[in-house]
């Protein structure tokens, strides 16, 4: 299953993909710098500081700056990761931060921000630069 991930919500397109994983097909995600995260803007990046600064540098949590790597995280979130079944399905799951032009990707209009009444929404890619700062 191939998803383009532009203007879709990173919870519910983090849902079906893993939904989609545990059936056991495999799930490719492309743009993901173009997955949206609704909310507040200050609000957002004050949670992901707190969960950049919570820890200890040496053992963890540790939590991804780069736009792939947060999608993919957010779906293993979605996954019985600590079980055998989770961990398969977790290795079915591919992002990519752009879109092939040979590559034919279906969107899931349940999840697109338009469809929400919240106005309020940052790209995952503004997230990640400013986690980077």
């Amino acid at each position: 299953m191939n998803i383009d991930g532009k203007n879709l919500i990173l919870g519910r397109l983090a849902t079906h993909a893993a939904k989609q994983a545990l059936l056991g097909e495999d799930v490719m995600v492309y743009n993901c710098n173009l997955v949206v995260i609704t909310g507040r803007r200050k609000n957002i990046f004050e949670k992901y500081d707190r969960k950049i600064t919570m820890g200890d540098p040496h053992h963890g949590p540790f939590f991804p700056k780069i736009t792939r790597r947060v999608v993919r995280r957010t779906i293993r979130g979605m996954l019985p990761f600590k079980q055998d079944r989770g961990r398969e399905a977790y290795k079915r799951v591919k992002c990519v931060s752009s879109l092939p032009a040979d590559v034919k990707a279906e969107t899931i209009e349940k999840a697109n921000v338009k469809k929400v009444h919240n106005i309020g929404y940052i790209t995952v890619k503004e997230l990640c630069d400013h986690l980077k700062k």
